[in-house]
């Protein structure tokens, strides 16, 4: 039986985060999350898609010609078919990256992945969902990301940078600034005073494309 995945669109654009920001990047946004984040920008991806069979997938990424494929979603490790998916697409020589909320396990992933891992704030209001336990699996070839809704949400952050040594486990530690939530000079400004081993970053795609669905 063929493997298939639930696929809201596939596209070509510029990376708008995480360290390969700026990069031309094909992106396969899998359908589907168990979360409810309060400032999610994607929730078009919680229902619908098409099935696609995972040959299909390869097929459509390699008609791009990348060097770099991120798998996003939705939550892509909603759909177990994910880790088959990510393991054909190393395979095949891409530089590939896993956006994912670090609410499911990411044992069972390629280590080959770069796998960005959103620990959620409680600003986020799904603070509860957090598998802390993921936090022991990362290697440096990952990354953790920490949207910031608030003052509160970025001590929060520190704490769990401290906790669990994230910039000593992880190869990047991504802060970013909820998008019309906190100002993001301010949380540059709270990086830059405390001195923190985290990369600020803004969001690309919104400041060139306003969220619009395909970028």
């Amino acid at each position: 039986m063929q493997e298939t995945l639930r696929i809201t669109e596939i596209f070509y654009s510029l990376q708008g985060e995480t360290l390969t920001s700026g990069l031309p990047t094909v992106f396969v946004r899998l359908t589907g999350c168990p979360l409810r984040c309060q400032y999610c920008d994607t929730a078009y991806a919680f229902s619908g898609g098409e099935i696609t069979s995972l040959d299909a997938i390869l097929e459509r990424v390699a008609s791009y010609k990348p060097r770099y494929v991120c798998v996003t979603g939705g939550e892509p490790l909603a759909q177990p078919n994910c880790v088959p998916l990510l393991q054909r697409l190393c395979d095949a020589g891409y530089q590939v990256s896993l956006e994912t909320s670090g609410a499911i396990d990411i044992a069972p992933t390629d280590k080959r992945v770069s796998r960005v891992v959103d620990l959620k704030t409680p600003g986020s209001q799904e603070v509860s969902r957090n598998l802390y336990s993921n936090m022991a699996e990362l290697t440096r070839n990952d990354q953790v990301k920490f949207v910031i809704c608030s003052r509160e949400d970025y001590d929060w952050a520190v704490s769990k940078l401290i906790e669990y040594r994230l910039d000593e486990r992880a190869g990047e530690v991504l802060f970013s600034p909820s998008h019309k939530q906190v100002d993001a000079r301010d949380l540059a400004n709270w990086i830059v005073a405390d001195n923190l081993p985290v990369r600020f970053q803004l969001q690309l795609h919104k400041i060139l494309w306003n969220d619009e669905p395909g970028h």
